[in-house]
């Protein structure tokens, strides 16, 4: 039995009893078990960090980069291989896993910059012979809790930039697919970075908790359902951390009368079955404007949703492969129920989908429900799964409306060729990222990323130049140099009038 350890101090690293299932979402069988670690390991991660961190801090920012400059060619060059692992444990298909990777390298290809985006601000003359200068230093140790739907891009997306701007990183991964963190934290290591820079201690709500309980961990950036996202930065918090948590999402796609329907229903199709919805930036609510976009829309969606193919996820021809786990399914499968009972209309079931010589694999067929209401729970409520549902709207104010009130603002799209609604959606929708004719509007690397609402938890986003104001702290220092003239006594707060 494979069994998935620790990486701590530049190995990896046996603690902890318990052990956790890692299966093969493809035929439903055991492939491994992860280990479940416990206060004394992070305790160890902890020590090993404080140790490395100040000597990191101090090497220059463009040797650090080098290292990243480093670490991005050594994934690029092992790109087939993490995409494999990767697929085998999360169940997504090759392409969209070497996607999971890309988009966490990019974020990696802008920490590569960090000499330039660590520079303070200067100001010379601010008073009569007095400069003021501000620096950017690192928190000291920052961690990260991240999710299994990317276990490649998210945990990229929080140690790149962390451990660019000086920081020691310590990543607690999902224990549903913690091979690619630990993957990720070889690689770092072969690419230059020091031991103890970058460790990865598996684990549960246990190894959570001792994360946020521990004073010398300074900063923590979350990403899961919100619930949890809620309790980490309270908790966090509590405890005088930074914390950044990053919660679950509802994202609809608004569809204008005047949309070219083909273009919407191709997108449709992506952004809300691929990686069989396992996204908090799919787009799970379509919001057709009008009865009569709503029945065109319907009748192309239709046949392109019974088109898709559901296969293993080394099938190259399948356009998603399975959920992750039995009991994922299960709550999937629950959801289409509940929605059947509160009256919405299910016009394709993808329940008992099976797939020939995968019986016993965690197949979820793509389904999909019409006349939605606002009020139904399945609504309200983020299914997390290769379900669309259709909530028709009467007029423009109503679409807008939707979004804006639901409890979750991750994500949101409008399609249509009108510049006007476009501008004016984008400006009024409570919501964080928009996309215009854009399915899945996750911001570039050198952008940030974040969601409102209950989609976000703490006042700063993720990547871009944000995550270098999260994962830093600001120094300003006032100076003058004497020339000989004494002053008059600063007995008043000096002013610099």
């Amino acid at each position: 039995m494979r069994i998935v350890e620790h990486f701590i101090a530049g190995g990896p690293s046996s603690g902890g009893t318990r052990k956790s299932d890692i299966f093969d979402p493809n035929n439903g069988s055991v492939q491994g078990q992860v280990t479940l670690g416990t206060k004394a390991d992070l305790d160890r991660a902890v020590e090993i960090a404080k140790a490395a961190q100040p000597a990191w801090a101090a090497t220059n920012p463009q040797r650090r980069a080098r290292v990243m400059f480093n670490f991005k060619a050594l994934v690029e060059k092992n790109m087939d291989e993490l995409a494999h692992l990767l697929s085998s444990e999360h169940g997504k298909v090759i392409a969209d896993a070497k996607g999971d990777i890309q988009r966490g390298l990019e974020v990696v290809e802008f920490a590569c910059g960090i000499p330039h985006a660590l520079k303070g601000e200067y100001t010379q003359g601010a008073g009569p012979g007095i400069d003021v200068y501000s620096m950017r230093q690192p928190l000291g140790i920052g961690a990260g809790i991240t999710p299994f739907n990317f276990p490649g891009m998210i945990p990229m997306w929080m140690f790149g930039i962390a451990i660019a701007c000086g920081n020691a990183f310590i990543l607690k991964p999902s224990e549903r697919d913690p091979s690619v963190p630990v993957r990720l934290a070889e690689l770092f290591k072969e690419a230059g970075g020091p031991d103890g820079i970058l460790q990865v201690v598996q684990g549960d709500k246990e190894m959570v908790d001792a994360i946020l309980d521990h004073p010398d961990i300074k900063g923590v950036s979350f990403v899961g359902s919100s619930d949890i996202a809620h309790y980490v930065y309270k908790r966090g918090v509590d405890a005088g951390k930074r914390v950044q948590a990053m919660g679950g999402a509802k994202n609809h796609g608004i569809v204008m009368p005047d949309a070219d329907l083909d273009q919407v229903v191709n997108d449709l199709a992506g952004a809300a079955f691929g990686s069989a919805g396992e996204r908090c930036m799919a787009l799970p609510v379509v919001t057709p404007v009008g009865e009569k976009t709503a029945n065109a829309l319907r009748e192309k969606l239709i046949p392109a949703i019974e088109g898709l193919r559901v296969g293993v996820s080394t099938d190259p021809e399948a356009h998603y492969g399975p959920v992750v786990t039995a009991a994922h399914k299960a709550k999937i499968e629950s959801y289409i129920q509940m929605g059947v009972d509160e009256g919405a209309e299910l016009v394709i079931d993808g329940r008992g989908f099976k797939l020939q010589g995968h019986e016993e694999g965690f197949f979820v067929g793509p389904t999909l429900f019409d006349h939605v209401k606002p009020t139904m729970r399945s609504y309200q409520e983020e299914i997390f799964g290769p379900v669309l549902q259709m909530v028709r709207a009467e007029s423009f104010e109503e679409a807008l409306a939707l979004p804006s009130k639901h409890q979750y603002g991750n994500g949101v799209a409008i399609f249509t060729r009108n510049g006007h609604a476009a501008r004016e959606f984008a400006a009024r929708v409570e919501v964080g990222m928009i996309g215009i004719n854009v399915p899945i509007p996750v911001p570039v690397a050198y952008h940030t990323f974040g969601g409102w609402k209950r989609s976000g938890f703490g006042d700063t986003n993720q990547h871009g130049m944000e995550g270098v104001k999260f994962w830093t702290k600001v120094k300003t220092v006032t100076q003058r140099w004497p020339d000989g003239g004494a002053g008059d006594s600063a007995f008043i707060i000096p002013t610099m009038g």
